[in-house]
């Protein structure tokens, strides 16, 4: 087939219209990935292990990928692989909902926690691959060309990864984009369980995408609040000063004998 491709007149064309096809469909598609790996990363309090745990993930996420890619029209005979991947991200959304409170008896909602960057790892790859299903199968019904499907999945996993990198940022930023993005998480999850129990229930993609888009204009609606106060530390350290304190009085009499 890629031989009849390559001898086809219209090779350069076709070409040059389903890739940007492909890459445009993988970074609307990878934006709920994103935040989902990037809030997983989170688990981790150390920043330049979240970045190596991203990046080593990122890296066996492509290789599960690319199988996933090579023996799609296999695995898409089987509705189990849907069904394992469907369960495992709601169950990564149960995690996160399910609210522990705090000393203050505030509930807080909390992504799953890493004492080790291997323990990241295997997790961030096998997120992206539940997502991952539903990306390839949506790629696999644009076209049939498995290079072109492994190519657009290459420049899928650098806009992945350039993506992740922004969410990290952000998710220190704006109060409820975490909370956005394991909602687009559950949405993902809720396709895949539709798409095994009741085909006819899948939406269609413009229906997900302006779902998500409408989530993520909530995530991003509100930004964190910085503690302020810094004026009032500083005038506090002044008058709490004893050198200072003592040279006011000192400068007190002056002015009065004047």
């Amino acid at each position: 087939m890629l031989d009849q491709l390559i001898d086809s007149p219209n090779f350069g064309f076709e070409t040059l219209l389903l890739l940007p096809v492909l890459v445009a469909m993988e970074a609307v598609l990878s934006a709920d990935n994103a935040i989902a790996l990037a809030a997983l990363t989170q688990g981790m309090h150390d920043e330049r292990l979240q970045k190596r745990a991203l990046n080593i993930g990122l890296v066996l996420a492509y290789v599960l990928r690319a199988i996933l890619i090579l023996t799609a029209t296999w695995v898409i005979r089987y509705w189990q692989f849907e069904l394992a991947g469907a369960l495992y991200l709601l169950w990564l959304v149960f995690q996160y909902f399910t609210s522990d409170e705090d000393e203050d008896g505030i509930h807080q909602h909390h992504a799953p926690r890493f004492t080790s960057l291997w323990q990241a790892i295997p997790m961030l790859a096998i997120t992206d691959l539940a997502f991952s299903l539903d990306s390839v199968t949506t790629a696999i019904a644009v076209s049939e060309e498995t290079w072109l499907i492994l190519l657009g999945a290459t420049i899928g996993i650098v806009t992945l990864r350039f993506m992740a990198g922004l969410f990290i940022h952000w998710l220190n930023e704006f109060t409820y984009l975490e909370d956005a993005g394991y909602v687009t998480v559950a949405l993902v999850g809720l396709r895949l369980l539709a798409r095994v129990i009741y085909p006819a229930l899948v939406p269609p993609e413009w229906v997900m995408v302006t779902a998500i888009a409408i989530i993520f204009a909530w995530g991003f609606s509100k930004r964190i609040e910085l503690a302020t106060g810094v004026k009032t530390e500083t005038v506090t350290e002044l008058v709490e000063d004893p050198e200072e304190s003592t040279s006011l009085k000192q400068e007190e009499p002056v002015e009065a004998k004047k």
